[in-house]
């Protein structure tokens, strides 16, 4: 038996084949049930007990090479293309799933391209910021409390590098290196130390804009805001402002958009009161404008900002803003037609 076992061996070794369907062949010369490898597992019943080892060492080896064999053929042929025997030229070709934008990222690019439009330019910046950009150019006082560690993110407790709360740091990079006439929005990551729920997160994302130069008015406020709005939201929008506090403008207002879902008469999103909050806004204070060397007697701007969640959510009609922090790949499906 040993014989045949070295016979078959130097068969496996010789063996050389031309095209996939040699080697399958091969294969089951060798190794199916009625091949010639597995008649010898078959024989080897009969083999004495002391040559039984012997025997079944020389056995597996031949198996084993047999199969190492069989396998560095089909990779070979697979490789140099010469398998034509296995390939279905007529086969369908598998689709390819697109895939799609982020709700977050679309809607970015929408308001970018909305505020484009009315010349103004991206400007963009760190993330970890200092005490400076984040709050002291823009007018907050010391005693602030978007300055405890409950309401921000402070870098090893450094009292004075954390990461950005708002991107109005931006702005206060671009006063401090350009001279006006400046009209730029600063898009961006935020961060705050906020518990996680349905309505807030710690991180989420903004829209800054800086209008400045001579004779600039809150009337050029207002109709900019209208005009982003009507473009956003539909031509029938309508916006109100009301009275509100920044510590960086003066005078400030929150922006309200006539509800888009029940057209302002009154429905849930709204609280029945036809009217939802989008962003706030005000003229720059004149000090903000003096902390970056602008003469605010010569010089006045606006400035607004918004979170680009809370566009998103209005648009879409999202109850939830933990949806767009969790790659749930069934809400993501939902925006394959969004630009």
């Amino acid at each position: 038996m040993i014989d045949k076992i070295k016979t078959l061996l130097n068969e496996v070794n010789g063996f050389n084949a031309s095209s996939l369907q040699d080697v399958e062949q091969f294969r089951i010369k060798m190794l199916s049930k009625k091949g010639e490898i597995s008649a010898l597992f078959e024989e080897f019943r009969n083999v004495p007990v002391e040559q039984k080892k012997e025997v079944g060492l020389k056995l597996n080896e031949l198996k084993n090479a047999a199969n190492e064999k069989i396998s560095m053929l089909k990779t070979a042929l697979e490789t140099s293309g010469s398998g034509k025997s296995e390939t279905d030229l007529f086969l369908p070709a598998e689709s390819m799933k697109l895939g799609t934008r982020h709700p977050i990222s679309v809607v970015r690019n929408q308001i970018i391209e909305i505020f484009n439009r009315l010349g103004f330019v991206i400007s963009e910046g760190p993330e970890i910021e200092d005490d400076w950009h984040v709050f002291s150019a823009l007018n907050f006082p010391e005693e602030h409390p978007a300055r405890d560690m409950q309401d921000t993110f402070f870098i090893e407790k450094s009292p004075d590098v954390l990461l950005r709360t708002h991107t109005s740091s931006v702005q206060v990079r671009v006063m401090e290196n350009e001279k006006p006439p400046i009209r730029t929005i600063s898009p961006g990551r935020v961060f705050r130390n906020e518990a996680i729920s349905a309505r807030a997160h710690c991180i989420f994302h903004q829209v800054e804009g800086l209008y400045i130069d001579e004779n600039v008015s809150f009337a050029d406020l207002k109709q900019t805001l209208m005009y982003f709005a009507k473009e956003m939201f539909g031509e029938n929008t309508q916006i109100r402002l009301r009275p509100s506090y920044f510590p960086f403008t003066e005078p400030s207002a929150e922006v309200d958009i006539s509800c888009n879902l029940c057209g302002g008469k009154g429905c849930n999103m709204c609280k029945h009161t036809g009217w939802v909050e989008i962003m706030g806004c005000g003229m720059v204070d004149p000090n903000v404008l003096e902390e970056c060397k602008i003469d605010s007697k010569k010089y006045t701007g606006f400035a607004f900002g918004m979170g680009i969640e809370r566009i998103t959510i209005l648009k879409y009609q999202i109850k939830d803003i933990r949806l767009f922090f969790e790659n749930d790949v069934r809400f993501l499906k939902q925006f394959e037609s969004a630009l």
